[in-house]
């Protein structure tokens, strides 16, 4: 089987450009969780952990390297236990595989271990500007968190107009990443939104 293999941030990533994907795949699996996750507790990659152990699967695509994860040790490991398999993944943006005509391409394993590196500082450097920010913010004077008193009722949140928007889009099939776009909120929001939805319904 020829599998693409796709991981989006549930926060900051929509799925169009992969949509723009016209290669033809046996399947294809996205699991929306960050790149901290380990590959093989995420939800579809145990679909295909599963099928690569039953010796079905022949080739993997990878849009980016980082689709595999943001940790460079299990990002090799992740990649050394598909070679085992002698399974050929391709990763898309460079046109690199790793066993082409399956034979096993020399120059991978260095390519490979330098931009899961890189991935991971960039993870790193992305935590630390974070923690800055927040620490400039709070020396500042600012708070974190929901200023006190300041609760309101399930009732009232669900009646602004932002959720009813995202209670409109949601009944009409669509993804959290669109919601969010559309109405310019986190996913977090419309999950808050359909959990008052179901709670109250």
């Amino acid at each position: 089987m020829k599998i693409k293999y796709n991981r989006l941030s549930t926060l900051h990533q929509s799925g169009n450009r992969f949509s723009a994907d016209s290669t033809k795949y046996d399947l294809v699996l996205l699991d929306r969780v960050s790149g901290t996750v380990p590959f093989a507790e995420r939800e579809k990659a145990k679909v295909l952990i599963k099928l690569v152990e039953e010796k079905k699967v022949s080739e993997i695509y990878v849009e980016e390297l980082s689709r595999l994860g943001r940790n460079t040790g299990n990002v090799i490991s992740t990649l050394a236990w598909l070679d085992s398999y002698k399974i050929n993944v391709v990763v898309r943006n460079l046109g690199l595989q790793s066993r082409p005509n399956n034979k096993k391409n020399k120059i991978w394993e260095i390519i490979t271990a330098t931009l899961s590196s890189l991935y991971s500082m960039e993870l790193e450097n992305i935590k630390e500007r974070t923690s800055v920010g927040r620490m400039v913010y709070v020396q500042s004077g600012g708070k974190l968190g929901r200023p006190y008193n300041s609760n309101e009722s399930n009732s009232t949140f669900l009646k602004k107009k932002r959720s009813q928007d995202i209670i409109k889009y949601l009944e009409r099939g669509m993804s959290y990443n669109e919601v969010a776009k559309l109405v310019g909120c986190s996913t977090k929001t419309i999950a808050k939104v359909k959990k008052i939805m179901f709670a109250t319904g």
